[in-house]
């Protein structure tokens, strides 16, 4: 039985979206055709898009017999967790005839890593990067010969913005298929150790290199939980990917089975499969109302990354539906954290997935009711009860051979992954901050209870670096709050600020009260120290953090909601205007400009791709 207050919820998010849901739905349902896309496509259109395939290929392009499935890829090999998609489409390929089908790759879209821009000006660009991905695949998937789609894509931006044309074509079938993480490396909280020392003088900089090294070293996702791991765990918990794949190592034969596999179950749920396992599954009645609800669950349950309070507002107003962060707040007031990943805990993904993982995961909270079982999943049959497996590959049979069993009912690390009935903490440890300064988000689920409540004198200032001048300057020697504006959507492109985590972890373990207000972002991995992120209206729209000076007393207190300042009068101060931005000028950078432009505020989604006609 659903739990009253998820259920309540998801009433509510169904009454909001009635009209738009039911817009997008129309729209879909307008686009779909019986039999192969290709088969309404003129022979001259079909001769273009079949001219460089091998003999077999080109034959049943031509043909029109066999279904067609698009490759929407974000291979590079300067992003680790893209990597071990270079291999990829080979094997889908080799799969697709296997099962009666032919792939082909679509297209390929840019995947940026946050990682190497943190702290850069290109990190100006990363936000925008989704909706640029989201336009790249919807060029892809414009030919109309694809009668399913699998992309592939997992870190920060790349997910969501494939999730949003995944949607805006949610007329054909769409899977994820995800390369996995890297093995681990050193401990996490050690490499937060050396960053910490490196900051302080303490570390030299040959010593922080060897610590990053160290902890980034292979093919394959980071294997701290933040945006990129909390997306594999959104693909999975709504549906979009197969059971128990998200954090299988990259190049072992069970990966290579899991992609495999999902060629298989693709053809399986195209409008032209055939047998018992035949399901026509467009992407629109996979997320639903009721998925949008399951991945926020996810999102508390995990201690996920605050990214996703941007994105996933993204990803649902592509298939019509309306969220907000009041729905955020309701669920993680009912839904425990019942997981501890860095930057919650010690231990990362990989420990996470022994320790029983997504089938344990879903398992549990499907058995208290905080997981709606009853949705359409691209597995099919049983619903998000399908999910609850794990794969294991059979080496006696082909490399599409991969056998589903029960997943674990107990965890074999209770410190990583407990229950409902016993959480590491009794809310998902994400609070909705509200006060005269606007509205913005907190991550208290990796902040210690003691560094919760802040009132200090604040420091403001409009570009990150100045803080580091004044650490260097020995001027952060006491309490305060970094008021960090102009990083609002339209101002820069919300840039996250995960370079000022070790400076302001510093003071904060010196025995300082510390914390952040900005309209920016913090990275997935943000945590330890209070943070009021994604602020709106931001500075630039005339948001009362633009009137706020240094020295004025700031209080953050997440047990009670509110961020503010305190004894003074916002509203008869003048608005700060923001100051020049050179990098924003130079040539790359300025060819975003009419993005940042048209930005919506992060509750809905910071988007610039403009609402869809089924919101008119």
């Amino acid at each position: 039985m659903t739990h009253a207050v998820i259920k309540d919820i998801t009433a509510r998010i169904t009454e909001r979206s009635k009209k738009s849901r039911a817009g997008y739905l129309a729209a879909c349902e307008m686009q779909m055709r019986e039999g192969p896309r290709r088969r309404r496509l003129s022979e001259g259109n079909i001769a273009h898009a079949s001219a460089g395939c091998a003999v077999l290929e080109k034959a049943e392009l031509l043909g029109a017999k066999w279904a067609n499935i698009g490759i929407v890829t974000a291979y590079n090999d300067m992003l680790s967790a893209h990597a071990p998609f270079e291999k990829f489409p080979e094997l889908i390929r080799h799969a697709a005839r296997r099962n009666g089908a032919t792939a082909q790759v679509a297209g390929g879209v840019p995947a940026m890593c946050d990682g190497v821009t943190q702290g850069r000006d290109g990190m100006e660009l990363s936000l925008f990067s989704r909706d640029n991905i989201a336009q790249g695949a919807a060029i892809a998937l414009s030919h109309d010969m694809f009668d399913a789609a699998i992309h592939l894509g997992v870190c920060d931006k790349i997910v969501p913005g494939l999730m949003i044309a995944a949607l805006r074509f949610g007329w054909i079938p769409q899977i994820f298929a995800p390369a996995g993480p890297m093995p681990s490396g050193i401990p996490n909280p050690e490499k937060a150790r050396v960053r910490q020392a490196f900051a302080a003088g303490e570390a030299t900089r040959e010593e922080l290199l060897a610590a990053e090294a160290a902890s980034y070293h292979a093919p394959g996702t980071c294997t701290f939980y933040g945006t990129a791991n909390t997306n594999q765990m959104l693909m999975e918990v709504m549906g979009m990917q197969l059971p128990g794949s998200s954090f299988v190592h990259p190049n072992t034969p069970l990966r290579d089975a899991l992609t495999a596999q999902t060629v298989r179950r693709a053809t399986q749920i195209t409008n032209m499969a055939q047998g018992d396992d035949a399901a026509f599954t467009p992407a629109c009645k996979v997320i639903s109302e009721k998925s949008i609800v399951n991945g926020i669950v996810g999102l508390m349950a995990t201690g996920g990354s605050t990214n996703l309070t941007i994105h996933m507002a993204a990803i649902a107003r592509s298939a019509g539906i309306i969220i907000n962060w009041d729905d955020y707040a309701a669920i993680s007031a009912a839904v425990p954290l019942i997981c501890k990943i860095y930057p919650n805990g010690i231990m990362d993904v990989n420990h996470f997935h022994a320790a029983g993982g997504m089938a344990f995961l879903i398992g549990e909270l499907l058995s208290e009711g905080l997981l709606q079982g009853d949705v359409t999943t691209i597995a099919g049959g049983d619903g998000l009860h399908a999910y609850t497996k794990e794969p294991v590959k059979n080496m006696h049979l082909e490399v599409d051979s991969v056998i589903w069993r029960d997943g674990p009912t107990k965890s074999l690390d209770p410190e990583i992954l407990t229950t409902v009935k016993e959480p590491v903490r009794e809310d998902g440890g994400l609070a909705l901050m509200e006060g005269n300064l606007g509205r913005a988000v907190m991550k208290i689920s990796a902040v210690k209870r003691e560094n919760w409540f802040v009132e200090a004198p604040a420091i403001v200032i409009d570009d990150q670096n100045e803080l580091i001048e004044m650490h260097k300057a020995g001027e952060l020697e006491r309490d305060f709050v970094v008021v960090l504006r102009f990083q609002g959507p339209r101002a820069n492109g919300m840039p996250e600020l995960h370079k000022l985590t070790p400076i302001l972890g510093l003071q904060q373990d010196k025995g300082f009260k510390v914390a952040m207000v900005t309209d920016g972002r913090m990275s997935g991995a943000s945590g330890k120290v209070p943070a009021a992120i994604h602020l709106h209206p931001e500075a630039l729209m005339g948001g009362p953090i633009a009137q706020v000076q240094t020295g004025d007393v700031v209080r953050l207190d997440p047990a009670n909601h509110t961020v503010e300042v305190v004894g003074t009068d916002l509203a008869g101060r003048d608005l700060a205007t923001q100051p020049s931005q050179p990098q924003l000028a130079a040539l790359g950078m300025n060819m975003f400009a009419a993005q940042r432009a048209i930005a919506t505020d992060a509750e809905s989604g910071a988007s610039t791709l403009g609402d869809m006609p089924w919101f008119i």
